[in-house]
């Protein structure tokens, strides 16, 4: 009976050391349909969740006020913090094979295989402008625990300013600017 138990306890052991091949998550997605169907939709409920409209009757302001409301803030703050996490992960492609962008005909727009050889060229300078994004999500985060609208207005000034580093290195790096 010990030998048995011996026996077993090594096949035991054998089996723990044996190592399960790692798993290679697939990138299903284009940068374009991340940004499309994640990052705009989140970035745009975030802008819009606080904020003043001048109507007939003076300033009216927009500001999550229940717990449904900070929650569903919330959730598109998570969304934002995690979707740099799948624009950087290598192989990653700007566009579908042989697609184009949305915005293409908007001047200035690179072409996909310009923007994909940038990103190509110093993917971590990529990866800082995605941090950028993240760290703006992460302030985003902070306001809505701490059920600051302030602090969410803060957040969407910062989300802005991420956004905009990096469409201008990557999407619109040639378009026209407006005079200074």
């Amino acid at each position: 009976m010990t030998r048995a138990f011996a026996i077993v306890g090594l096949m035991l052991l054998a089996g723990c050391a044996a190592k399960a091949p790692a798993a290679t998550p697939e990138r299903l997605a284009s940068v374009q349909e991340i940004m499309a169907s994640m990052v705009d939709p989140a970035a745009d409920s975030l802008w819009d969740s606080v904020g003043s409209t001048l109507t007939p009757k003076g300033y009216v302001d927009r500001q999550p006020r229940t717990e449904k409301d900070w929650q569903a803030v919330r959730h598109w703050a998570v969304t934002l913090a995690e979707t740099p996490n799948l624009l950087v992960m290598p192989g990653r492609r700007v566009a579908v094979a042989g697609g184009k962008l949305d915005d293409a005909d908007v001047k200035g727009i690179e072409p996909p295989a310009a923007i994909q050889a940038a990103i190509d060229k110093d993917p971590a300078a990529f990866a800082l402008k995605a941090k950028g994004l993240q760290d703006a999500a992460r302030q985003a985060i902070t306001a809505v625990d701490a059920r600051s609208p302030q602090g969410l207005l803060d957040a969407g000034g910062r989300l802005d300013a991420a956004c905009e580093a990096c469409h201008l290195t990557y999407w619109y790096p040639n378009a026209p600017r407006p005079p200074a």
